[in-house]
């Protein structure tokens, strides 16, 4: 057995994969992003407008584009027979979705982070095109389902689709990937600062200028753009927002927060948990992707028609933005009817997306959320009406601190919330909600509502994305000094006797030729037998794919230059010369040392 590593010697530049090595500077790239962010606001106009469409065909039987999803629709022309509704919806989005594009299937998110760290940033053009027609189909015709995943889906598609077709680097893919993903969510919420922050917390692994520049002019466009066609009005009008707040929240109304906060909690794990059992279950029923989207489909249409029997409304079709103003407007609803809600729209989506529906999360997690901290005002005011109780406020923090411990977002959904109502007066309790709520949803179960479904596909990504702190250690911190320098005429055999016979790990020698660095050879520590490259020289053994780096560099730009150069391994020198000499050399960095840096920052 041979004691050098050969496997690295035998690549040639032509069996490489193909090096995507142009890279764009920052203002080009923010050129691009406006242009993505005008793209995503079209999109999420378009989008809506197919809703509408769609929405009235299937329950009015006519063809407009008038619709209001925040307030309540008149009943349908079709009575009991409305129930069809979200089946006939259903098997148009399952032939969608087989026919263009799997990837429109479900809730979106966890196929953009999919892209994101196991396809090279890479999202298919036709995705936005199905998951457009999917989404309008699904929630049109009364799947309950949001509409913020398919624009966000249908965002990055198209930032994908542009760097990949100019054949940008990885990291730029993914920067304006996310930068439409982020344009996306503003544009349909008119959150400026929510789409930043989502795509910071959700999507993007690395946060810097040249990726957060990006990010930031494309939500702004999107939401300049949105403005102009939907108006200036935030998502949810809260008519409590425009009362003067004159004293600090009441410590009962604060306990009852923070109790809130824990009840949102087990809420979003419950969700979570429901909603994985239901994307498992389904796909195991008898028949084919068209029968048990049937299934499913019909149960959402008879809860729907069972909540208008009961209330006058079809509070679990669609988004649900009608029921969530409504508890905003302060009407009156019971506890029971708000509980009921709330278990029946965890169960709507959960089923629907499981069978097989196109649509996001992000909607249900506020109507859920609404509903519980509308509950949790409406017990609060009747146990304490002297402290001041208000569903409506209850409502909009439950929002939050579900939308939180949901899909761990928890800056996002503080600021969107926010954003989306404009009102400030329940920044504190929101913080604090959201916070517990985050805590015991960790607790309760570590993967959130977007990353589970990428788990059960054996495609995890990291559950905790810190700040690499090991790509600023300097290379005289972490590169090896067990190294040799031999001339490049040595054989083999000779090399292994100048080997230190007391040397612990691999030994890196250095092959020179009249002073100067010719390559390198990085001999193991397997005791030697003869091998059929004892005679060979170290030129006809070595490799010459290494970068030249100074002691003082960190390793993010030695990693750097070694990608850019498509490159194994670095030599440290000591000096700047331009063409360095084997005096000059205090260490190696190769993929071993650049594994202990990452291996002792995850776990010193």
């Amino acid at each position: 057995m041979s004691l050098f590593d050969t496997s690295r010697f035998s690549v040639r530049n032509s069996d490489l994969p193909e090096h995507e090595s142009r890279i764009l500077s920052l203002p080009i790239l923010c050129v691009i992003a406006f242009t993505i962010g005008l793209v995503a606001a079209a999109g999420a106009v378009i989008f809506r407008i197919l809703i509408s469409v769609v929405h009235n065909l299937f329950f009015y039987g006519t063809f407009s584009t008038v619709y209001d999803a925040n307030q309540f629709d008149p009943p349908s022309l079709w009575g009991p027979a409305i129930i069809l509704s979200p089946v006939i919806g259903g098997l148009i989005v399952v032939w969608i979705v087989k026919t263009f594009a799997p990837e429109a299937k479900g809730h979106g998110v966890p196929e953009v982070m999919y892209a994101i760290y196991h396809n090279k940033g890479n999202v298919r053009g036709v995705v936005a095109i199905a998951k457009t027609l999917a989404s309008a189909v699904s929630i049109g015709s009364g799947a309950s389902v949001g509409r913020e995943g398919p624009i966000i889906q249908i965002g990055a598609s198209f930032g994908s689709t542009v760097a990949r077709k100019l054949k940008l680097a990885r990291w730029e893919k993914i920067t304006l990937l996310s930068a439409g993903a982020g344009a996306g969510i503003a544009a349909t919420f008119n959150t400026p600062l929510g789409g930043v922050l989502f795509a910071v917390e959700m999507l993007l692994p690395e946060v810097s200028t040249r990726t957060f520049l990006p990010v930031v002019v494309a939500t702004a466009t999107a939401t300049y753009a949105g403005r102009i066609a939907f108006g200036l009005d935030p998502a949810f009008i809260v008519p409590l927002a425009n009362l003067p707040v004159h004293h600090a929240v009441d410590y009962v109304q604060l306990i009852a927060f923070a109790l809130l906060g824990v009840l949102a909690g087990f809420a979003s794990w419950a969700f979570i948990r429901f909603l994985a059992w239901c994307e498992d279950i389904f796909p195991t029923l008898p028949g084919n992707e068209y029968t048990q989207n049937m299934i499913g489909m019909f149960a959402i249409g008879v809860l729907g028609y069972l909540f208008f029997v009961m209330s006058g409304e079809y509070h679990t079709y669609g988004v649900g933005y009608a029921t969530i103003q409504d508890i905003l407007n302060d009407q009156p609803y019971t506890v029971l009817l708000l509980l009921l809600l709330l278990g029946a729209k965890i169960v709507a989506t959960s089923i629907s997306l499981g069978s097989g529906a196109s649509g996001g999360v992000f909607s249900p997690s506020l109507f859920i959320g609404a509903t519980l901290g509308g509950a949790v005002g409406v017990i609060g005011m009747s146990l304490f009406p002297e402290h001041g109780f208000a569903p409506a406020e209850f409502a909009l923090v439950g929002m939050g601190a579900l939308v939180g411990g949901a899909t761990g977002a928890s800056m996002t959904a503080i600021v969107m919330i926010f954003e989306m109502t404009r009102d400030y007066n329940v920044i504190v309790p929101l913080v604090l909600a959201v916070a517990i709520a985050v805590g015991i949803r960790r607790w309760r179960i570590p993967d959130n509502i977007y990353t589970i479904k990428l788990r059960h596909r054996g495609r995890p990504i990291p559950q905790i994305r810190h700040t690499n702190m090991y790509l600023v250690r300097q290379a005289k911190e972490l590169m090896a000094k067990n190294f040799m320098v031999l001339p490049v005429d040595t054989t083999v055999s000779d090399a292994l006797k100048a080997l230190p016979a007391d040397a612990e790990g691999p030994i890196h020698v250095i092959a020179e030729d009249e002073g100067r660095i010719a390559g390198y050879v990085r001999f193991g520590t397997i005791p030697y037998r003869a091998d059929r490259r004892a005679h060979q020289t170290l030129r006809e053994i070595m490799s010459s794919d290494y970068v030249i780096a100074a002691q003082t560099h960190i390793l993010n730009s030695v990693i750097t230059r070694m990608n850019q150069r498509n490159r194994s391994y670095a030599i440290v020198v000591d000096g700047p010369g331009v063409v360095p000499r084997t005096d000059n050399i205090v260490g190696v960095i190769d993929t071993t040392e650049i594994a202990n840096a990452v291996i002792t920052n995850h776990y010193a």
